[in-house]
């Protein structure tokens, strides 16, 4: 089974950087092949299922993932329990880098599910993954160096409904709560 890796190093504090990663609903904010999340359960803190919406490589992909977070070590592992992909698991990781920044990690494991089609279309879905995942990194990095340079020391307040958000918005993208329903929503 193919695996990406992406990690990136940042200049801003590992607890900046995980309230970043794990606001999952505010990527498509920031990030332009994130079309849309919804978090479609959630237990506890720990636990909750997301559904998603991502653009890679002129495709729509769409799963629901069952995902796993650990505050403590800031990391969350996801597993797709349904969707586009044979298999689609890895996690997300932010880990301190001296003197006073971090590391932000993705990393995937994934099947395209076509047996037959799998030693051709394998390289080529890791390839587009890896750059997404790179572009994903980077617009969380951009989001928190704008934030920074602002100088929004609440750059991530709690919100009623539980979830963090950041509150920016590039520009021409709509906040979550603004966008149409799925069934309104133009493709």
């Amino acid at each position: 089974m193919p695996r990406v890796e992406v990690d990136l190093r940042i200049a801003v504090p590992p607890e900046d950087a995980w309230a970043a990663v794990v606001d999952v609903l505010s990527y498509p904010d920031c990030m332009e092949s994130v079309d849309s999340v919804e978090i479609v359960d959630q237990r506890d803190e720990r636990h909750r299922t997301t559904a998603w919406s991502v653009r890679l490589k002129g495709s729509v992909l769409r799963w629901t993932e069952a995902e796993l977070i650990d505050q403590q070590a800031r990391r969350f592992d996801f597993e797709q329990v349904s969707g586009d992909l044979g298999e689609f698991t890895g996690h997300w990781a932010v880990r301190p880098a001296p003197p006073n920044g971090s590391t932000v990690s993705l990393h995937v494991d994934f099947d395209i599910g076509i047996p037959l089609l799998a030693e051709m279309l394998n390289p080529v879905a890791a390839d587009a993954l890896r750059e997404s995942a790179a572009q994903m990194l980077a617009a969380l990095e951009q989001r928190l160096l704008d934030q920074r340079q602002a100088g929004d020391p609440e750059a991530f307040e709690q919100q009623p409904s539980g979830r963090q958000s950041s509150g920016l918005r590039l520009p021409g993208r709509q906040s979550l709560d603004q966008r149409l329903p799925d069934s309104q929503a133009v493709r």
